[in-house]
């Protein structure tokens, strides 16, 4: 999820996805819960529906909530009724826990295209981009950034950063899934040492950005994409990423059909279409992280101006499943001191 012109409008709500409709005549719905920010006007979303329409002569309706983390914990609650047909936005930390919840169908197609870091083979879950989680700093309010994990731990507590909260978001989760890959069973210790730092925890993502865009932190969690954001829409190099001697963290976000979606006959076309140009051109100066598959034109130069990481981290999504609450504990009893 990456930084558009959210910031330069209100946060988007939950109605408004409900509101992205179609065609009076279309002759079948697919319903796909996704995350605000691709839903948005600036995101994915409105490009991705239009696109889709246009081939399946069908209605999306797009149903979202704040983040990554919030979709598996709302298929949860609502479990075999769930209305959702396709799921857009899990990522692979949580993959392994979603599909034991016995709600997602394979999806029999053919995935060839899908190229990311370390490859991905799955019979269930197709993903469509992928990043690295980064502090994004503003050059004006830091001239020092950290240059690695250990060096923001220990920094100047008086140079804050916003964070996402791990059992909401995506973003949040990657956070503590990082500060565990680096500090093992030290985590709690670093914890309670960036805590200083933090000026507040947000439920999602774009919470957390639009924070740091209104100068209320110099520092937010976000991906190392997100300068391409400024570059490129703002014409402006004033947001970097600060480049972690440790290496950064891999993020791969994924889609999949649920159980009820695989009786509609629209969810494996969309599943198809996710792989394909026409959706793929909409993730880099949309959703602002690298496309999981070609696309029709060659990225833009920024993105040849990004931090490349010197090592990605990863946990396999069942370490992730076995270890998520216990991490999680962790982070909350150390923030809560």
């Amino acid at each position: 999820m990456q930084p558009l012109e959210f910031m330069k409008f209100a946060l988007v709500s939950s109605a408004l996805a409900f509101g992205l409709s179609s065609p009076a005549n279309a002759d079948g719905k697919l319903t796909v819960y996704t995350y605000e920010s691709f839903t948005s006007e600036w995101g994915p979303g409105p490009k991705v529906k239009e696109a889709f329409e246009k081939q399946c002569t069908c209605t999306v309706d797009f149903v979202a909530v704040a983040d990554g983390v919030a979709l598996l914990n709302r298929l949860k609650l609502e479990g075999a009724s769930t209305k959702a047909d396709i799921v857009l936005g899990l990522d692979t930390n949580l993959t392994f826990e979603a599909q034991q919840t016995g709600l997602f169908a394979p999806h029999g197609i053919d995935t060839t295209a899908i190229d990311i870091p370390g490859g991905f083979k799955d019979s269930i879950f197709v993903p469509y981009d992928y990043g690295y989680f980064a502090v994004i700093y503003d050059t004006e309010k830091v001239k020092d950034a950290p240059v690695s994990l250990k060096d923001l731990v220990d920094g100047d507590p008086k140079q804050k950063i916003v964070i996402e909260d791990p059992r909401t978001s995506t973003p949040g989760l990657g956070l503590v899934l990082w500060m565990k890959s680096v500090y093992g069973d030290k985590a709690s210790e670093a914890w309670a040492k960036l805590k200083d730092r933090v000026l507040t925890v947000t439920p999602g993502w774009s919470e957390a950005y639009g924070l740091f865009t209104k100068g209320e932190a110099p520092m937010v969690l976000s991906y190392t994409t997100s300068p391409a954001y400024h570059l490129i829409a703002d014409k402006t190099d004033r947001y970097q990423a600060a480049s972690f001697d440790e290496g950064h963290y891999l993020q791969v976000e994924v889609a999949a059909q649920t159980v009820n979606g695989a009786k509609n006959p629209l969810a494996a076309q969309f599943l198809t279409f996710v792989t394909g140009t026409a959706f793929q051109d909409t993730i880099p100066e949309n959703n602002w992280m690298y496309p999981a598959a070609k696309t029709s034109n060659p990225l833009n130069p920024a993105f040849d101006t990004l931090v490349k990481p010197a090592k990605t981290l990863t946990f396999t999504s069942e370490e992730v499943a076995k270890n998520r609450k216990a991490w999680i504990d962790e982070w909350l009893e150390a923030m809560s001191k």
